[in-house]
């Protein structure tokens, strides 16, 4: 079973929106501070993930209960 924390419906849709405007966000990522460049969206193994970009053009997968928008 997953410890997958679904995060708030208004955050999930900022996230999408971002992908689909290519808009850069700053988030926290375990409470460090980032700026992403949200590639996709998406559901796996029980859990929400973010593909993005970081500024130096490394892509990462993240955990959406893992962000602070």
């Amino acid at each position: 079973m997953s410890d997958y924390r679904p995060i708030p419906c208004a955050d999930h849709e900022r996230l999408e929106f971002a992908v689909l405007t290519r808009q850069w966000l700053d988030v926290r990522v375990d409470g460090a501070p980032q700026r992403l460049l949200p590639l996709d969206v998406y559901t796996r193994d029980g859990a929400e993930w973010l593909q993005a970009r970081n500024e130096a053009g490394e892509t990462a997968v993240l955990r959406l209960d893992r962000l602070k928008l």
